[in-house]
């Protein structure tokens, strides 16, 4: 399987290294963004002497070392030379970037890791720089990469958010688990925004190329990169979806220890209490345990709770499973736990628990007592529409092509049965065969 940075390096694409290298370019990426050989982005860059004149990092920095919602006003990591301007800055305004910094630009070029929540806010990084981009008249050239969930659309969950309710954690109405890539997201919406695809118009991409949708992203073939400090591993972004949903909440989302959204509990919970209250959990163990943070909320104080295991990631629902954990928890413990009011990702109106969930009468629920059953009914449920819409993105792809570029496109695999051996974690395989699309007739396609 190669992402679009390997692909880059191929003979086909010989024509956009060509239009990078007799134009000026930026490059928006992060440390994490590495090719097959464990290259990042920039280095890739300069092997085939291609050299920005700026670069644009996202939240955690280029070097991904910075702590979520810190300010990097200055991003002093080394990049090859090249002046480095951070998107993530102390207030909303940073967020995009400035005129001045895309002026004498004719390309900026796309290379991130997002690991498929509507949260995560890379994707949003890049859709406000595109969109920049395009009022400057500089065109954006997108490296594809999979989406390490799958890109399953039968697996959506978690509605798109209420329009009142877009932030910095979901700048438009979305799936909390959306199964596109990142560049089948960003084409969704740039689509919406009338925005032309291909070399000519606004917006090109690189594609992946031999990535099955319906297969999890295996770490034995190809690891998995921290894309930023509490990402460490395929677990952490496999609970990702429903994890975060924590940061609303004065539980310990297992910030400041090595299991980072696996682990949930306070000092004033009982995790053996939790995980009985809990009971089955499809596609996951729930065990009861104890930890110290070592920074981040209970920094220091031994908590009680319980470590999220999944073994089965077919039949695990994270945004399902965390709404019960914290609903439980505060069925626990009603008079300490606490969903915050603080500032979040540079929001001042609605409380983080709206804007993750995205329905403002998510909160009021879980506060009145109501059931699981019931919260998970508000916010679960994505419309069927939303599996066509998943689709047209992936359609969009030849049309948003760079160049001539390689014929070769995904191959088609049958989705695996939930109970059949290789549905586990660690069993699922990875690649993929390579089909020539100049020899198939587009109307025969099966977009399903």
């Amino acid at each position: 399987m190669l992402v679009g940075l390997d692909v880059l390096s191929r003979p086909w694409s010989s024509a956009v290294r060509k239009r990078l290298g007799e134009g000026n370019f930026g490059v928006l990426t992060h440390s994490a963004a590495v090719d097959g050989r464990g290259q990042r982005c920039l280095d890739v860059l300069s092997e085939l002497d291609l050299a920005p004149r700026v670069v644009f990092s996202p939240e955690h920095g280029l070097d991904g070392l910075v702590e979520a919602e810190v300010p990097v006003v200055t991003d002093d990591s080394p990049a090859r030379g090249a002046r480095v301007v951070s998107l993530y800055g102390a207030d909303r305004s940073s967020l995009t970037p400035k005129a001045e910094d895309l002026a004498n630009l004719d390309v900026l070029l796309i290379d991130l890791v997002d690991v498929g929540s509507r949260y995560y806010t890379y994707v949003w990084t890049a859709l406000l720089a595109i969109r920049a981009a395009s009022q400057a008249g500089v065109h954006s050239l997108i490296l594809d990469r999979p989406n390490p969930l799958g890109g399953d659309p039968s697996r959506l969950e978690g509605a798109p958010q209420a329009e009142e309710l877009r932030s910095f954690v979901g700048l438009e109405s979305i799936p909390i688990r959306h199964s596109m890539t990142i560049a089948e997201l960003l084409l969704d919406q740039l689509a919406r925004d009338g925005v032309a695809l291909g070399p000519d118009g606004a917006v090109s991409v690189i594609a992946c190329e031999g990535w099955e949708r319906f297969r999890l992203l295996d770490p034995r073939s190809r690891p998995f990169v921290a894309p930023s400090p509490n990402m460490p591993s395929l677990e952490a972004a496999l609970v990702y979806p429903g994890g975060c949903l924590l940061e609303a909440t004065n539980l310990s989302e297992g910030r400041g220890t090595t299991r980072p959204f696996q682990l949930v509990g306070a000092p004033f919970l009982d995790g053996a209490e939790l995980a009985r209250a809990m009971g089955s959990v499809p596609g996951a163990w729930i065990i009861p345990t104890r930890f110290r943070p070592a920074w981040g909320k209970h920094a220091g104080v031994v908590c009680s709770g319980v470590q999220v295991h999944v073994e089965n990631e077919r039949r695990f629902r994270p945004v399902a499973t965390y709404l019960r954990l914290i609903r439980e928890a505060r069925a626990l413990a009603p008079e300490q736990f606490e969903l915050l009011s603080r500032p979040y990702e540079f929001e001042t109106t609605h409380p983080a628990f709206d804007l993750l969930t995205g329905r403002p009468d998510a909160r009021s629920l879980l506060e009145s007592g109501a059931s699981a059953e019931d919260l998970i009914a508000l916010v679960c449920p994505v419309d069927p529409s939303w599996q066509d819409r998943v689709h047209k993105a992936e359609a969009r792809l030849p049309a948003a092509r760079a160049g001539a570029g390689s014929t070769r496109t995904r191959a088609r695999v049958a989705e695996p049965a939930a109970d059949l051996p290789g549905a586990g974690l660690l069993d699922i395989p990875s690649g993929g065969a390579f089909v020539d699309e100049s020899s198939i007739d587009p109307s025969t396609i099966d977009a399903t």
